[in-house]
């Protein structure tokens, strides 16, 4: 029986995946020091093939634990040691735009590739890094959430036109927009900072009656939606925009802001635990952990 331990913040979507997958839950301590530091432990003895399952929104306190979980497992006797990282982090970081800049895909890359046997991650900001193979030493697996995005906005939305806010949406858009048959359209984005950016969207004049749906992989900061729902209410006033996205990191000022800015519903999926956990693609995700496991056994 494989045995899969959850980081803290990540024991409901460990929970989908046991009763999916058919694995056992292991239980792990974190103890934090008044200085911060971690003190990690296995309380289920590691054996076989064993997983964490931790995902990496804010990801600097969480990786020194990661890792000391994954080296403790295999120290232990764990004979194989996956990782599930739902949201994983620093991929967008993906070129050194400035001299200097560390390339922090490829530095996660390393420390992730070395310290697990295979990762599994759930649609990963990828651009210019085209396979996580090009930066990760180990097994690694991607699954897409479109499917689980297209049945939320099937049972959700009337008449549905799906907006993309860039360039870099544009694969979600279109994958969820074949799934559902409905149109698209995609807009141009402009980032001068990481809160100041500009969107241009195409005429939507043909699509009055639909409800727009603003789709994209990630929402951080917020303002990349909130631009593009003010160019649709200009064009649609009628309905209000809805808000689909996959990792939703969003605080409570951006939730504040995108609410301002006319968007009448905002979900994500579960890959961040929290209140815009709509969408669940936790089935999705235990069956590519059981097919990558046995792969890399």
């Amino acid at each position: 029986m494989s045995l899969l331990y959850a980081l803290p913040g990540n024991a409901a979507f460990a929970r989908a995946l046991c009763r999916h997958a058919g694995w056992q839950r292991g239980q792990l301590e974190l103890h934090r020091f008044p200085d911060g530091e971690a003190l990690l432990r296995l309380a289920t003895p590691p054996r076989g093939a064993v997983a964490l399952v931790c995902s990496l929104p804010r990801p600097d306190a969480k990786l020194f634990p990661l890792l000391a979980a994954a080296a403790t497992a295999r120290e232990l006797g764990a004979t194989q040691v996956g990782l599930v990282a739902p949201y994983l982090a620093y991929m967008r970081q993906d070129v050194r735009f400035h001299p200097g800049e560390a390339v922090s895909a490829r530095v996660i890359g390393g420390l992730l590739g070395n310290a697990f046997d295979w990762v599994v991650t759930v649609d990963p900001h990828l651009h210019r890094i085209h396979d996580l193979a090009e930066v990760f030493a180990c097994r690694t697996t991607v699954v897409h959430a479109a499917p689980e995005l297209a049945a939320w906005i099937r049972a959700n939305v009337r008449a549905p036109l799906l907006v993309g806010p860039d360039g870099e949406s544009a694969q979600w858009v279109q994958a969820v927009a074949d799934a559902l048959g409905a149109p698209c359209v995609v807009a141009h984005k402009q980032r001068r900072g990481d809160r100041d950016v500009s969107v241009r969207l195409p005429s939507l004049a043909r699509w009055r009656g639909h409800t727009p749906v603003l789709l994209d992989d990630i929402a951080a900061s917020g303002h990349t939606l909130i631009d593009t729902a003010r160019g649709l209410r200009e064009q649609l006033p009628q309905p209000a925009p809805v808000a689909v996205v996959v990792h939703g990191l969003l605080g409570r000022r951006s939730l504040e802001g995108l609410h301002g800015a006319g968007i009448a519903r905002l979900v994500a999926s579960n890959t961040v635990p929290g209140e815009l956990a709509a969408i669940d693609v936790s089935a999705r995700v235990a069956q590519a952990m059981v097919a990558t496991s046995a792969k890399a056994g």
